[in-house]
């Protein structure tokens, strides 16, 4: 039997059974096998299935502003249209339309003022906590704007990796810090809570510790020139500058605070985590709740 006769009955039984399978039991390379049907013209439905996988890798990728990479392209598939795909055919097929995730930048480093009050490092690198309100971490970031900064202050829940509350201002002062820490305060029950950060100098000050003790809160802080000790919450913020500070470019303030608002409320409710099961925090918390 000629090979051009072997790929032909190969191509009427590929909807029944694996392609591999026929060719190894007809003899023949699968590549001479695909080189015969993209010759005779066929669409199989394989391609077919790859074409409409790849409208929903587009969908996903245009939804989330480009910022998956294969694998939670993969689980936004399955969560959206409820099939299942393997993460190294997503991953292939991302590569053919020329899809890729944003690639976040490092943070450039800068000194911690003046010490006062040095908490030790209780933390000590255990970011896992079994319940909400365990362990919380928090710290500061810079947003560039137009040649100048805004400030942003958040506290993450280790738990689930919400964030419970965040602060921007055009100040890296005390007031930022202390603004939320007091937000977290009035939507959680704080009492014994772990509460890490660096030594800044907000962090630092006397009334920063009056405020946490006079909650019960635990006050953990990372070692001296160690970014590892809040490494978590390094890359919250790493995430949040590639994800969604630097792709557009704002033209105003109140833009740019905007868009803060909603980046946190995507992380927090829609954006989904391999640690998490690939749910969002929220959905995380709830579930876990049930």
């Amino acid at each position: 039997m000629k090979p051009k006769e072997r790929f032909s009955i190969i191509q009427e039984l590929s909807n029944t059974y694996p392609i591999a399978w026929l060719c190894q039991l007809a003899g023949v390379s699968r590549s001479g096998y695909y080189r015969w049907v993209n010759r005779q013209g066929i669409v199989t439905e394989k391609q077919k299935e790859n074409e409409q996988i790849k409208q929903m890798i587009l969908e996903c990728h245009q939804k989330v502003n480009g910022i998956y990479g294969y694998y939670r392209v993969k689980a936004w598939i399955k969560r959206n249209y409820g099939k299942t795909v393997n993460h190294k055919r997503v991953y292939r097929l991302m590569k053919e339309l020329g899809v890729q995730a944003k690639i976040r930048r490092k943070k450039p480093k800068y000194k911690a003022g003046k010490e006062n009050i040095v908490a030790s490092n209780v933390l000590n690198r255990d970011f896992a906590a079994t319940a909400a309100n365990q362990k919380w971490v928090t710290d500061i970031t810079y947003v560039p704007f137009q040649g100048t900064y805004l400030y942003l202050s958040a506290i993450k829940d280790l738990y689930n990796n919400e964030i419970i509350a965040y602060r921007i201002s055009r100040s890296n002062d005390l007031k930022l810090v202390i603004e939320t820490v007091k937000d977290a305060i009035k939507k959680r029950d704080a009492r014994g809570v772990l509460l890490h950060s660096d030594q800044g100098s907000q962090y630092t000050s006397r009334q920063y510790h009056q405020l946490l003790k006079a909650h019960h809160i635990i006050p953990s802080m990372s070692r001296r020139g160690n970014c590892l000790d809040n490494a978590c919450m390094e890359n919250f913020f790493g995430h949040l500058k590639s994800e969604m500070v630097d792709l557009p470019t704002f033209e105003t303030e109140e833009e740019m605070i905007e868009a803060i608002d909603q980046y946190m409320y995507f992380y927090n409710y829609e954006r989904c985590q391999k640690k998490l099961d690939y749910l969002s925090p929220v959905e995380y918390r709830i579930a876990q709740a049930a």
